[in-house]
């Protein structure tokens, strides 16, 4: 049986994912659990971490790497935060032991961006990144990572210049379920990235994202007058946000060589129609494979064979 290298694991707010890894990359064996950092917090991140290591039959002396919010003020061990612009060798070079514990565990750190003007901050992105940009090769890269709280990271030759998030996917959730539009968008079905409605409002926003507020109230006026359906309201509504987003990052970025997509499932299926319906054809990587990529980069940094 090929040998155990290291466990990594990506360490959310509210999800839980780790992965043994073997000296030849191989996935050995995985777990995945609600038991994010809320959850351990309370239970404690050692005692869920070694439940996880003992269900998969680590064996005890197995270094751990982690990224995400482990790494957090509230999380396990604060990480800290490296300042951009910083090269992604970095990354790994920031990590943090965890004291008092029976084996090797290093919690990966943030990236922070100290502009007065344009502070920002991440954490378990920049693992992703770490993991996407080796298919990028050197030039100036725009990568997109959709979330909750998207980030779009400035790469220059494997230097991070620059990011910003835009709050999308929180601002969807609030506006769907707590304003006017929820009306509106109630008994939607689900629709993909092809949708009439979807793909007009992504036009829409990018071409005017000064009306932000107007078009997201559109979702409510082409309902009353021209009929629009809830799965037509929502796919405009996401689109709207989308379209801003994606206005936004280009604004930021500048020229570029390229856009690099960081995604997976319905979302990055979305993403992708988004971008492409702007002529931008971004390469894509799994959000999966990326983070995985980039903790193996950590741990080979960390723990050279």
């Amino acid at each position: 049986m090929t040998a155990a290298y290291y466990a990594a694991v990506d360490w959310g707010t509210t999800s839980f994912r780790l992965w043994i890894i073997a000296e030849d990359g191989t996935v050995l064996a995985e777990r995945r659990s609600g038991e994010g950092m809320t959850t351990a917090a309370k239970t404690g991140f050692s005692t869920v971490l070694e439940a996880h290591l003992a269900a998969v039959a680590a064996p005890t002396h197995l270094p751990v790497i982690i990224c995400g919010m482990a790494g957090a003020k509230q999380g396990w061990l604060e990480a800290g935060y490296l300042d951009t612009p910083a090269a992604l060798s970095t990354i790994a070079m920031g990590a943090v032991a965890v004291p008092d514990v029976g084996r090797d565990i290093r919690i990966l750190p943030g990236l922070a961006q100290r502009d007065p003007q344009h502070p920002d901050v991440m954490r378990g992105e920049e693992t992703q990144l770490l993991g996407a940009a080796g298919s990028l090769g050197d030039g100036r890269h725009l990568v997109c990572m959709p979330g909750t709280h998207s980030k779009w990271v400035r790469l220059d030759g494997g230097k991070v210049t620059g990011f910003s998030t835009f709050m999308t996917g929180e601002l969807f959730d609030v506006i769907s379920r707590h304003s006017i539009l929820s009306h509106s968008v109630a008994d939607a079905q689900v629709f993909s990235g092809d949708h009439p409605s979807f793909l007009a409002a992504v036009t829409a926003a990018c071409a005017k994202p000064a009306l932000a507020t107007n078009l997201t109230f559109g979702v409510r006026a082409g309902q009353l007058l021209h009929g629009a359906s809830a799965t037509d309201a929502k796919a405009t509504l996401s689109g709207t946000l989308i379209g801003l987003e994606i206005a936004g990052a280009l604004a930021a970025a500048g020229t570029v060589d390229s856009v690099c997509l960081v995604a997976s499932g319905s979302l990055g299926a979305l993403y992708h129609a988004a971008l492409a319906s702007q002529n931008l054809s971004p390469r894509v990587v799994d959000a999966d494979e990326a983070v995985r990529a980039g903790l193996s980069t950590a741990a080979q940094a960390i723990w050279p064979l």
